[in-house]
């Protein structure tokens, strides 16, 4: 490889990276806009391992904005980012997958003795497992076309 095609991978990689993390943070924060935007027009998302939905990315998008209403904390820790660029020929391609593990503790919605919202933040739910995220690069950058969660356990405590 020569330096440009070097420097071109890494700055895929990082891009791609960077697409992961925002998927995080969007869902960690409830921005269903911002989660929107990292998918490709014809993206999907599948939550059907972990008892939830399947579908585009914009019904997703709604479906998990009700659903984590349940769950008013939530911290998506996403690692172990295995990134497999196409290869055309020696240089990056325009599609790459990314195998990542995930661990998310969340907090269920609940009240405390008074009836009001309940005001502790430790985790009482949490899931792990796998991503699969596979990206198509577009005009706007790197773009989720397939989201694929794989939960493997979770935990419920009181």
């Amino acid at each position: 490889m020569t330096q440009r095609v070097d420097l071109a991978t890494v700055m895929d990689r990082l891009a791609i990276d960077e697409v992961v993390s925002g998927y995080a943070v969007a869902v960690d924060d409830g921005d269903w806009e911002g989660y929107r935007a990292l998918f490709a027009p014809a993206g999907r998302a599948d939550y059907s391992s972990a008892g939830g939905m399947e579908g585009p990315a914009g019904e997703v998008a709604d479906w998990l904005a009700e659903t984590m209403k349940l769950f008013p904390v939530r911290q998506h820790l996403i690692v172990n980012r295995l990134i497999r660029l196409e290869d055309a020929g020696g240089s990056p391609g325009d599609s790459a997958e990314v195998c990542a593990d995930f661990l998310n503790p969340m907090r269920l919605a609940g009240q405390d003795d008074a009836g009001t919202a309940a005001t502790v933040t430790t985790p009482n739910f949490v899931a792990a497992g796998r991503y699969t995220f596979v990206l198509a690069r577009t005009r706007d950058g790197w773009r989720l076309t397939r989201v694929t969660v794989h939960e493997k356990w979770r935990h419920i405590s009181a």
